[in-house]
């Protein structure tokens, strides 16, 4: 009898104890597995932080941001010229530089044009911003009076645009149609000529307009990169520390945004 009750003991226990194995073998193969991953990833080098992430050129040579990319991060880096014009439905935020001249410049740029002036006259200068935005229109009006002015001087059609783009880039291709370019002369000279680079307003916007994300757009001896002429008013915003690698190191809007070459 202590026989029997003892197998039926024994045989009782036995499936007792298999639900307890197969319970902590339960337990033990997910924690086994998650050891492996934690293991695993601490193998893995960690890579740059999206927000400090390396630029993918040297600073000398950033990536191409061409117009039409649409790329919000990179609006103020738009690239605008000849061969990369506007698309014909730019259409740029934009707000009132001076109610007193109605020009005005694009919305999310306006406040860095606005303390850069402020920052002038607080020196006794009298900046003046003689052209901002411009509508198609207005550029295409510009541009053809500028042809017509050098067709006056005997030049046939396709040699009068060609040196009315010296000065005046044709319609959708002209950075003011950006609402990022601004034409800053001297309250006292406001004569659109290299005289503009002898007033103190120059000499100081030369000096600092880089402080404020500003570039002299059109410098002299970058013409043949930029096709147009030297154009010591003329400036665009592009960020404040793009402007002061370009400032720097001496480039052009064409330069900064070129991609590497081999």
């Amino acid at each position: 009898m202590q026989s029997r009750k003892h197998t039926r003991g024994r045989t009782a226990a036995s499936p007792l104890r298999r639900i307890r194995f197969f319970t902590i073998l339960g337990l033990l193969i997910p924690l086994s597995l998650i050891s492996v991953l934690i293991w695993a990833m601490a193998q893995i080098q960690p890579g740059p932080s999206p927000s400090g992430a390396a630029p993918a050129f040297p600073r000398d040579t950033p990536s191409l941001i061409l117009a039409g990319e649409g790329q919000e991060a990179s609006w103020q880096l738009r690239l605008v010229n000849s061969t990369h014009p506007l698309p014909g439905d730019w259409d740029p935020d934009l707000s009132v530089i001076d109610p007193i001249t109605g020009e005005k410049f694009d919305s999310r740029a306006l406040e860095y044009l606005r303390a850069m002036l402020d920052a002038m006259e607080r020196e006794g200068l009298q900046p003046l911003v003689c052209s901002g935005y411009r509508s198609y229109e207005s550029q295409e009006a510009i541009f053809q009076q500028n042809v017509e002015t050098a067709l006056c001087q005997g030049y046939t059609q396709e040699e009068a645009e060609e040196q009315a783009a010296l000065w005046v880039m044709p319609p959708g291709c002209s950075e003011h149609q950006s609402g990022l370019a601004a034409d800053i002369v001297s309250a006292e000279n406001q004569n659109l000529d290299e005289t503009q680079e002898d007033t103190p307003e120059q000499a100081w916007l030369h000096a600092h307009c880089q402080e404020y994300g500003f570039i002299l757009r059109y410098p002299q001896d970058k013409t043949e990169l930029t096709g147009v002429n030297y154009e010591p008013w003329h400036y665009r915003y592009v960020g404040e520390e793009a402007a002061r690698d370009i400032m720097s190191q001496g480039l052009c809007l064409e330069e900064y945004a070129a991609p590497p070459t081999a």
